[in-house]
């Protein structure tokens, strides 16, 4: 709790500089405790005001919630095209070096190079979620509730921001993949769905992923996300691959 008595904003800078308080407190509480133990008065709480004068601002807990996923979203979509960006410019060198190997080999060397550059992508957007815990946690949070106790106006707004990062980060993968653009968005919305589901399910830092781990018959029950995610992202884009010559659907 910061221990200051706000008083209401009575400027427009002075209400956003309020609703960013808000967001930043939920923030904090929600990276320590996880989205779901976080209440609307835990968060009036921690920034020092009355939950009455909190929701002037939101207009319910999973607004806030809402607002934070937005710009999770907008934050992960501008640092993962910038991997992906690096990631391209390295993949130039490589293809340099495939094309100047003899008749030959080059089939083979094409295909080991396509394997590796699936991996490598999935690797790169498996550990760019991975290592934004909040972010995971409100994607399996999102579609279960932020988005069911808030206006339709406040859904469109998410919904906005994240189908753009839907086809942001899905036209930077067309840049490092052979696939089409469809393709690319499918594997996005596909990875941060399953960032969000198995960050659930791997429990980090909680009494249930102690006891999975104490527990040699529930050992299949830990799971290890970003090697998980990996996987199913690298598996995606080979087999996406592979049909990327198919007609795009109507």
């Amino acid at each position: 709790m910061t221990g200051v008595d706000f008083e209401r904003a009575r400027t427009p800078e002075a209400k956003r500089a309020r609703q960013q308080a808000i967001l930043a407190a939920a923030a904090r509480l929600a990276t320590a405790d996880g989205v779901r133990e976080v209440t609307a008065s835990a968060v009036a709480d921690e920034v020092g005001m009355h939950k009455s004068a909190m929701l002037r601002y939101f207009e319910t807990r999973e607004d806030i919630f809402l607002q934070l996923a937005a710009d999770a979203w907008g934050e992960w979509s501008a640092a993962v095209r910038a991997e992906l960006e690096a990631l391209a410019a390295r993949a130039v060198t490589s293809v340099t070096s495939v094309t100047s190997a003899t008749s030959a080999n080059a089939a083979t060397a094409g295909r080991r190079e396509q394997d590796q550059a699936a991996q490598d992508t999935a690797a790169v957007l498996a550990h760019s979620l991975v290592s934004r815990p909040l972010f995971c946690d409100l994607l399996a949070h999102t579609p279960l509730n932020l988005e069911r106790n808030v206006s339709l106006e406040r859904v469109k707004a998410f919904k906005t921001r994240a189908l753009a990062g839907v086809a942001e980060v899905g036209a930077a993968l067309c840049t490092v993949t052979p696939l089409r653009l469809d393709q690319a968005r499918s594997v996005v919305a596909t990875a941060t769905s399953m960032a969000g589901a198995m960050w659930q399910m791997a429990a980090p830092s909680t009494n249930l992923r102690a006891f999975y781990e104490s527990e040699p018959e529930l050992a299949h029950a830990v799971v290890d996300v970003e090697p998980a995610l990996t996987d199913i992202i690298s598996a995606l884009i080979t087999g996406y691959a592979a049909r990327s010559t198919w007609p795009a659907p109507n």
